[in-house]
């Protein structure tokens, strides 16, 4: 495995499943370290993985691993798991901003508190964690802040079921756009990545159903299209936002089957994913019903 990313730290958020979890062990073989920081310490009742896990993977793979229990709605303790994350490594290179709180309802269906945790976890958790890791990003060789956001694409069927949750994700990619041009100066880049269709994580196994599993992608599609993004030179590759198969279709990957679950299946499109970034030549779509939007 080529190891690209040899001596360079990524502070990761959210990672103890799914595509946080595969991102880790995606950039561990490329011989990253990796601050993996979450809440899930200890096994959750129904969702499966814990930070200990990843951390275990990430050595398996190649790579040094730190497992730090955080909440990222706590400044706090956003602070000491950077410093944490330091003191361990001697800096960070890369910043990923993965860890995110979900809800698809109307916005007179969505209480205070549900509205505040997807503001907290999403937009202000973004925020307080590349404002953390930004003093070291900036003393980095090639400094990459990378949030798990979509392109910015305003219409209005993004918003007419799910404001809250849409513009708290929304809020990720203006901060992108805006970093990209406050970091430049300093040589640090600002991207997004979203998927194209459903992946095969936990979170979208609750929400789409085991049913349409065979419609899904593997997180590693996602880990690859990351890979690639945090590799680039932060000088010339920011301000971008990505969908995973396109930009890896633009790296030259051309095998885009062997990510899905069920080779050869037509595959159910994510949310956010707008008409003027069709899919590469080859992949088939089929109707979206990830979610129940009524």
């Amino acid at each position: 495995m080529d190891k690209a990313l040899a001596g360079k730290t990524v502070f990761l958020t959210g990672g103890s499943r799914g595509i946080g979890q595969a991102i880790a062990v995606r950039l561990a073989q490329a011989g990253a370290n990796i601050a993996i920081g979450s809440k899930s310490s200890e096994p959750h009742p129904t969702l499966p993985g814990t930070i200990h896990q990843t951390a275990e993977w990430v050595e398996q793979a190649g790579g040094r691993a730190l497992a730090i229990e955080l909440d990222v709605r706590d400044e706090a303790s956003i602070q000491a798991a950077v410093a944490q994350t330091v003191a361990r490594f001697g800096g960070i290179d890369i910043c990923i901003n993965n860890a995110g709180a979900f809800w698809l309802q109307p916005s007179m269906d969505t209480s205070a508190k549900r509205h505040d945790l997807l503001f907290q976890i999403n937009e202000r958790a973004c925020f307080l964690v590349t404002q953390a890791c930004y003093p070291y990003l900036k003393r980095s060789e090639n400094g990459h802040v990378l949030s798990l956001a979509p392109p910015l694409d305003l219409q209005a069927i993004w918003f007419e079921h799910t404001s809250s949750y849409s513009v708290s994700k929304y809020a990720m990619s203006l901060y992108t756009l805006g970093w990209a041009k406050e970091f430049a100066a300093d040589g640090v880049a600002a991207n997004t990545l979203w998927p194209r269709t459903g992946i095969d994580s936990p979170a979208a196994l609750f929400h789409g159903g085991d049913e349409l599993r065979r419609e899904f992608r593997k997180a590693e599609i996602m880990a690859d299209a990351a890979f690639a993004i945090v590799c680039k030179p932060a000088s010339e590759f920011t301000g971008n936002f990505f969908i995973d198969d396109s930009l890896l279709y633009a790296e030259g990957e051309r095998e885009l089957d062997r990510y899905s679950v069920v080779p050869g299946a037509a595959l159910v499109p994510d949310y956010f994913v707008p008409k003027n970034i069709p899919a590469p030549p080859g992949v088939k779509l089929s109707e979206f019903r990830m979610y129940a939007l009524d």
